[in-house]
């Protein structure tokens, strides 16, 4: 069954124009299915994947000849797994200057490898990034009733509307986000309706995919450290970053710490949250919130998929999820602490440069007043509260409508 992705009318998009497309991502996000809906729709189309070691080597050893069998006469030219391909970027840039065919590549989920040709591609490239499904993904297959209301009732955080849904939409949804909370979004696991089939996907995407990504790219011969340490990660989401801690517990030396952590990201692993400031005296400015881009990926990892009601960290894996959701919708969020450990939990800047604050409760009625060490210093910024169950609150709005 194929699942319509949210970035595949961007990508029709840019068809007509002259720039090559680049899709970035997760491995397992669905970027190869995604392409080949595409493909399969037009005409005068050639899709190659980089995995078939014959075409690889004709693009890397004979380029002309590539591009007469592949090129010439087409108008488009799909090419999967670009990374690959260790001389892509000059290649490519021949193939964009010679020929009138628009070229989309996809390939490997660290992107400054995948698209390690950039710098010959200045201004001819536009580089798109996929992640696994977000939640309207997840209903287009688990409820397509309930997609469409979900659809229609889309909060604008722009204006964080009052949602107007019934209780017992509201307790479907809120059943739904916490099923997605915990398995997550890669397509193999939210396809598949067996438990023990989600755990062997996430059991594959992790030991087949990211640890031996990581181990290949950068040469780790102790891979078991790299497992302590996406542990910890794991057990530390929605947290502040202690590096120290951190290098104590995974037996990494600090700079090397740093570097794994940051090449984590880059294979969307996970991700830093930089705080929100504007005193220095007062206020965090430098340890940053580390976050999962997959909470079955991260549940995978510690090995609890209980629900809510059984766990300690229901309040960290709602908001990691609300994060997940907010990354893959295209915000850049902060967060924001004082020194007296006074906390927001998301700081948004909208594209109208307006800028909101919100805090994420599991009950509406939890949704309290927000410190006033923040509302008396930013005084200019909305508040709000994102809740997941209890009811109506006017001065918040539904996370599973985000």
């Amino acid at each position: 069954m194929y699942i319509k992705r949210n970035i595949e009318e961007k990508i029709r998009k840019y068809l007509n124009r002259p720039e090559i497309i680049a899709i970035v991502g997760a491995r397992q996000s669905g970027k190869t299915t995604t392409l080949k809906q595409i493909y399969k729709g037009l005409e005068g189309a050639v899709f190659l994947t980089f995995e078939d070691q014959q075409i690889l080597s004709l693009f890397e050893n004979n380029i002309k000849q590539f591009a007469e069998t592949y090129v010439q006469g087409n108008k488009y030219l799909f090419i999967d797994e670009f990374q690959y391909t260790d001389n892509g970027g000059k290649l490519l840039k021949y193939l964009y200057d010679s020929y009138d065919i628009k070229i989309i590549i996809s390939g490997s989920s660290a992107v400054d490898l995948t698209v390690k040709a950039i710098k010959f591609l200045v201004g001819r490239i536009f580089v798109l990034e996929m992640h696994p499904f977000d939640f309207y993904e997840y209903l287009l297959y688990r409820d397509l009733n309930y997609a469409k209301v979900y659809e229609k009732n889309k909060i604008d955080l722009n204006k964080c509307e009052k949602n107007f849904l019934a209780a017992e939409q509201m307790k479907v949804f809120r059943d739904y986000y916490e099923e997605y909370a915990i398995w997550g979004g890669y397509p193999q696991v939210v396809l598949s309706d067996d438990k023990d089939v989600k755990r062997e996907v996430l059991k594959n995407i992790y030991n087949t995919y990211f640890l031996r990504e990581v181990k290949d790219i950068l040469g780790l011969v102790d891979d078991y450290k790299l497992s302590k340490l996406i542990k910890v990660l794991s057990l530390q989401i929605g947290n502040l970053v202690d590096y120290r801690n951190i290098s104590q517990i995974s037996d990494f030396s600090f700079l090397t710490l740093k570097k794994y952590i940051n090449f984590l990201s880059k294979i969307y692993v996970s991700d830093f949250v930089a705080p929100f400031y504007k005193n220095k005296k007062k206020e965090i400015i430098k340890n940053p919130k580390i976050f999962f881009f997959d909470m079955g990926l991260r549940n995978f990892v510690i090995d609890d998929f209980r629900n809510f009601d059984s766990r300690t960290d229901a309040g960290a894996l709602l908001e990691n999820a609300v994060w997940s959701q907010l990354k893959k919708n295209g915000y850049e969020a902060h967060y924001w602490r004082d020194k007296n450990k006074n906390e927001i939990d998301f700081i948004l800047k909208l594209k109208n440069k307006k800028i909101i604050a919100i805090e994420i409760k599991q009950n509406a009625r939890k949704c309290g007043k927000f410190p006033l060490a923040f509302t008396d210093n930013y005084s200019d910024i909305l508040t709000y509260c994102g809740y997941l169950d209890g009811g109506v609150n006017e001065h918040g709005f539904f996370i599973p409508l985000i």
